[in-house]
C-alpha cells in the first residue's frame, strides 16, 4: 500500500511540472492506474489531484479534457467528498460539458456528476442550484446528433438533480419537460427512452410540471406508452404509471381530471403492471388505478389487488 501511495503522490507532483509533455503523462497514468486498481482511488485523492484535475478540465486540449475528466469519474466512485469540497469543481465541470470537443470528455462530465448525485443527497441542492449544470445537460439531450451515451449519462444525471423535490421546479422552468417528451418521441435508441421516462416521473412531482405537461403534450405521449398496441418496455410502462401518478398527486383538479381520463383509457396496461410489474411498479400502479377508478364499478378489483399485495409485502407506500 506504501508503494501506491508514494507512486500516487509521485504522480500527482508532477501535474504541476512546467513541462507539458510531463503533465500530460502523469495525467494519462493516473487515468489508467484510476481505472485498473480501486485501492489507489482514495490515495490519488488525498494526494491532492483533484484541484489540478478541475483546472485541467479548462484545457484547450480535447485529449487533455478527456483524461481529466475520466480520472475524476473514477476518483468520484470513492472520493465523492474530495470532489465535493474543492473549489470550482462544478464550474469546471459545467465549462467541459458545454465547450469540450471531447464526446468522452463530456460523459464523463455527466457521469461523474450522476455519481456523487446518486451517492450524496447533500449534493443535490448544490448541483441542482447550478443552472448553467441544468440548462447543458438539457441541451445535450435535446441534441438530434449527440451520441448515445452522452445522451444517457446526461439523462442519469438529471434523474439525480431530479431526486431532490425542489429542483424538479427548476428543471420544469428550463424547459425539461418539452425536452425529455420530444426525446422520448423521436430516439427509439436502447436505454434511452427508459431513462428518459424516468426523469420525467420524478420531475412530474411539482406542481409546476402540470402545465409543462399540458404544453408538450407529455400526458398523450404517456398513454401511448400505456396504449395495449405500443412495444414499450416493461421499465417504460412503470415509469410512464409513475408519472401519471405524480401528476396526479401534485396536479390540481384539471390535472387530476385529465390524468383520471387517460388513466380509463389505458386501464388494462395499468392493471397489468399492477400484477406483473417490480415490487415498485406494482405499489404505484394500484395507488394509480384507484385513483383512476375510486368511486365506479372497478372499486372492488382495486382493492382485491391492494389485499393481494399486502399479503405478498409488495405493497410499498412511495410517497413523494
Amino acid at each position: 500500500m506504501e508503494d501506491k501511495r508514494r507512486t500516487a503522490r509521485n504522480l500527482v507532483a508532477k501535474l504541476s511540472s512546467v513541462s507539458e509533455r510531463t503533465r500530460n503523462e502523469a495525467l494519462a497514468e493516473l487515468r489508467l492506474i484510476s481505472r485498473q486498481d480501486p485501492e489507489s482511488r482514495p490515495l490519488i485523492a488525498d494526494a491532492g489531484a483533484v484541484p489540478y484535475l478541475s483546472e485541467t478540465l479548462y484545457s484547450s486540449s480535447p485529449a487533455i479534457q478527456e483524461n481529466a475528466a475520466a480520472t475524476l469519474l473514477n476518483l468520484s466512485i470513492t472520493s465523492r467528498d474530495s470532489l465535493m469540497s474543492t473549489r470550482g469543481l462544478l464550474d469546471a465541470l459545467s465549462h467541459a460539458l458545454s465547450n469540450s470537443a471531447s464526446q468522452g470528455a463530456v460523459q464523463s462530465c455527466a457521469a461523474t456528476l450522476h455519481s456523487i448525485l446518486i451517492a450524496d443527497e447533500s449534493s443535490r441542492p448544490i448541483i441542482g442550484s447550478k443552472r448553467d449544470i441544468l440548462y447543458t445537460l438539457l441541451s445535450i439531450i435535446g441534441d438530434e446528433h449527440a451520441p448515445a451515451r452522452s445522451i444517457k449519462d446526461a439523462l442519469k444525471a438529471l434523474f439525480g438533480i431530479a431526486l431532490y423535490q425542489l429542483n424538479r421546479a427548476s428543471l420544469v422552468g428550463l424547459g425539461a419537460v418539452p425536452a425529455l417528451v420530444s426525446l422520448i418521441v423521436r430516439d427509439a435508441r436502447k436505454g434511452i427512452v427508459e431513462d428518459a421516462t424516468a426523469v420525467l416521473a420524478q420531475i412530474a412531482g411539482c406542481e409546476e410540471s402540470e402545465e409543462a405537461m399540458r404544453k408538450a403534450g407529455g400526458l398523450e405521449v404517456l398513454g401511448d406508452l400505456l396504449d395495449e398496441k405500443t412495444a414499450a418496455s416493461t421499465r417504460m410502462r412503470e415509469n410512464a404509471v409513475g408519472a401519471l401518478l405524480n401528476l396526479a398527486r401534485c396536479g390540481g383538479e384539471r390535472g387530476r381530471k385529465e390524468v383520471g381520463e387517460m388513466g380509463v383509457k389505458v386501464m388494462d396496461v395499468i392493471r397489468e403492471v399492477g400484477e406483473n410489474g417490480s415490487p415498485k411498479g406494482k405499489a404505484k400502479a394500484v395507488e394509480l388505478l384507484k385513483f383512476v377508478v375510486d368511486g365506479n364499478e372497478y372499486e372492488n378489483e382495486v382493492r382485491e389487488l391492494r389485499l393481494k399485495f399486502n399479503s405478498t409485502n409488495d405493497f410499498i407506500d412511495h410517497s413523494i
